[in-house]
Parts: C-alpha cells; structure tokens; sequence
C-alpha cells in the first residue's frame, strides 16, 4: 500500500516516528503532519490564510519513507494538503493514518482530538483511514503499540468492501494483544476550566479537570482499555439524526 502518516502531535513526535518506521517496512510511506503540537484542533481548516510547508528529506531518510513535509497548520490541513496538492497522482495513497498520539482518544473526547481529525480528512476522500492513540501512562513503547497495529489494519484492509475510518486506543496496561470492537463512550471533565488571575488584573482559563465518564460500560471503549484491551471502533462522518427523520415522516 501506499500510505499517507500524519499526526497531531508534530512531525518530531515519537509516536509518528514509529508508526512511519514500522509501516515503512512492508509499505510506501509519506509523512505530512503539523510543524507544532495541534491537540485539540479536532477537524479545524485554515481559510484565507498562508500555510508554509517545507520538505524534510532527512525525517524521510530517517524512517524509511518516500518523502515527509512539516506543514505549518493543523492536522487536517496537513492530510488536505497532501491529498489535494503535494501527492503526485500517479502514487495516490490508499491509507491515511494519524497517531500514534501521546494520550487516549476515547468516548466523546474524539470530537476534539486533532489526531481523529487527520484521519477524518482522509476518510471524507473515500481512503481507508485511522486514528491511532496510545495511554499517556502507557509502560510500554510506541514501537510496540506500531508492531500490533500494522498486521491488524493490512488484515482489516484487506477484507473491506467500503473505506474503513478506525479510531484505535491502546490501554495503559497491555493484558491482550486482541483488538476488540467497541462502541464510543460518554467522557466528560469536571472543574473544566482553572481560572488565574494575573498581577494586572488579565484573567486566564485554563482547561484541565477532572475525567467523568458517564458510560464505561461492556462493549465501550473506556471500558475495553480500562481491562487492558486494545480498542477499536469504527466511525463515520455522517452526523444525520435518521431516527428523527423517520419521526417526522411518521407524523
């Protein structure tokens, strides 16, 4: 396969490196991710504004890949970039990845995730795409975290009939090596914001809080990472209410 690794951490960032050096192995990779850490960008565009990008022959030499770009933009402006200017259309790449990202992308905190974004991005140009996260606290290395996902997506891949778009959590304690299917659970921050108060009188907020989750229950992906599982849930960009749809017909 040809694939496309972007990420929203920052293309320094170990979990890019890894997952490029790992899929770099069996497969024609090219790097385009943000020049600076993106988190929180969610599927963020910049609109009438410049956007530099510079070629990085050395990261490419580096991890094995074809070619890498550090873009000066977000997550999904790097993976819009690449798709739609920078890729030679002879080569088109048949996979986006994003990841692998410092911290969990769980429950509804991939409304918000930069790295979820990337991958949308790729997803909405009919490409299989996935969003890959690894625990903050995690004991073990993203190179690990690489080697397992790698035969799983080619496996997966391989058997689909349609663009697949995964968001995939690795647990702080790894106890199996089998990717189980979940559903998204509900995550929310209590005391989100902390407030400081400057010497001039400016006031800050700051986001931060304690995690809530309202739904970890079986079959959810808190609940698959909390057990030790690597999470795997299938999503989609189309956000229509069809069962309200249907109501209003009915009426």
């Amino acid at each position: 396969m040809r694939i496309l690794i972007s990420n929203d951490d920052g293309i320094a960032s170990e979990g890019l490196r890894a997952l490029a050096a790992e899929f770099a192995k069996a497969h024609e990779v090219y790097i385009a991710a943000p020049w600076h850490e993106q988190s929180g960008m969610a599927h963020a565009l910049n609109v009438h504004r410049p956007i530099e990008v510079e070629e990085m022959p050395g990261v490419a030499a580096e991890l094995g890949a074809v070619a890498a770009w550090r873009i000066a933009g977000t997550p999904t402006d790097s993976v819009k970039l690449y798709l739609e200017a920078l890729m030679d259309p002879n080569r088109p790449v048949g996979l986006v990845l994003s990841g692998i990202n410092r911290g969990a992308n769980l429950a509804t905190d991939v409304l918000y995730s930069g790295t979820v974004g990337a991958a949308m991005e790729g997803y909405l140009h009919d490409l299989h795409a996935a969003a890959i996260s690894l625990d903050i606290d995690a004991g073990y290395p993203y190179a690990l975290a690489a080697e397992l996902v790698r035969p799983f997506l080619e496996r997966s891949i391989a058997g689909a009939d349609a663009p697949l778009f995964l968001n995939v959590n690795f647990p702080r304690q790894l106890r199996s090596t089998e990717f189980a299917m979940s559903r998204l659970g509900r995550r929310d921050y209590e005391n989100a914001f902390q407030q400081d108060v400057k010497d001039d009188g400016r006031i800050f907020y700051t986001v931060a809080g304690k995690i809530v989750d309202s739904d970890n229950g079986p079959h959810t992906d808190l609940h698959t990472v909390e057990h030790g599982g690597i999470s795997v849930t299938p999503l989609h960009a189309d956000l229509t209410d069809y069962a309200a749809i249907e109501e209003s017909r009915g009426k």
